[in-house]
């Protein structure tokens, strides 16, 4: 009598090992060998980006098959699932806890119920990406008018296109890859992304000035292959389940810490960090005003109003 053939659990994603998303994939799969020991063949593929791949790529895989489960921008959805811009509104969470609870909630699920009615993908959660700041090589920046003329990589969204073009920046919107490499040659002048994105990219080096914006708050969507999940024993989907909830309060915890810490590394390796005034902070709101307003008549109110977290 032969042994059935063990699950393949294929995790992968566009970060470090040792980041919090790396370390949220090694809970996913320390959850299965708890539970399988040898009944289950893991393999991870930490950051795709390594290998010379976009990491546009995995989302590809798991829609294909290929791959069980990727974390992944939820930016990057919204040119097939629209609804999902309503997250990369400028100033719409102000606080993590606000973000977490929407994402946890009626909002989150109605983005995940549209998500896999539009692609071959199965949302399993949200985790904590950040509030996205600016960095750039040449200049503090305190208000919109500093931002005048900066050539800005942005991930492809509209909405961060249209914010940044009425800053009066030069938005280049491009795939990770792509985009790290034109701003370490100089070629792009800024970008925007929390503080682990600029150290697990290596942009310290080449962007001196950070200003704390927090424009936008970024989600990392956990996406598994409803193609391999169909397949999948029951035991085994609801495993996964439980282990991508795990992951969330595991790496949402961390990624907090992590950003505090990385503030004091960063002033102490040279980089510069302002902190915006008030009225510094209004003045970015203002400019935001008017893309927020045409998203919401684009998403409407039923939609907007999941955005209401109970107190």
């Amino acid at each position: 009598m032969t042994n059935p053939e063990p699950l393949r659990l294929q995790l992968a994603g566009y970060s470090p090992a040792h980041s919090t998303h790396g370390r949220a994939l090694d809970r996913i799969a320390q959850e299965f060998r708890d539970r399988y020991e040898d009944g289950v063949a893991i393999e991870i593929d930490y950051n795709v980006m390594d290998r010379g791949h976009q990491a546009q790529v995995l989302l590809e895989d798991v829609e294909a098959g290929r791959t069980t489960l990727c974390f992944f921008s939820t930016s990057y959805l919204v040119g097939r699932v629209p609804e999902m811009g309503i997250i990369d509104l400028p100033f719409v969470f102000s606080s993590l806890g606000e973000a977490h609870a929407a994402l946890d909630g009626a909002l989150g699920a109605a983005l995940s119920d549209r998500t896999r009615q539009a692609t071959e993908l199965v949302p399993l959660g949200y985790w904590d990406n950040g509030f996205r700041h600016i960095s750039n090589r040449s200049r503090e920046v305190r208000g919109p008018a500093d931002c005048r003329g900066l050539r800005i990589r942005l991930q492809p969204n509209w909405i961060h296109e249209e914010f940044f073009r009425a800053l009066g920046a030069e938005p280049k919107c491009t795939d990770l890859s792509e985009g790290i490499a034109m701003l370490k040659s100089g070629e792009l002048d800024a970008q925007e992304n929390p503080l682990a994105n600029v150290v697990a990219y290596g942009l310290e080096q080449v962007h001196k000035h950070v200003t704390l914006t927090g424009h936008v708050y970024g989600a990392r969507g956990v996406y598994a292959s409803a193609r391999q999940l169909e397949r999948w024993p029951e035991e085994a989907r609801a495993l996964l389940e439980d282990a991508v909830a795990a992951a969330i309060e595991q790496q949402r915890a961390e990624a907090e810490r992590a950003e505090l810490e990385l503030r004091e590394s960063l002033t102490n390796g040279g980089t510069v960090i302002l902190e915006l005034q008030d009225d510094q902070r209004t003045a970015f709101r203002a400019v935001a005003a008017p893309v927020v307003a045409k998203a919401r008549a684009q998403y409407g109110e039923e939609l907007w109003g999941l955005l209401e977290v109970p107190s």
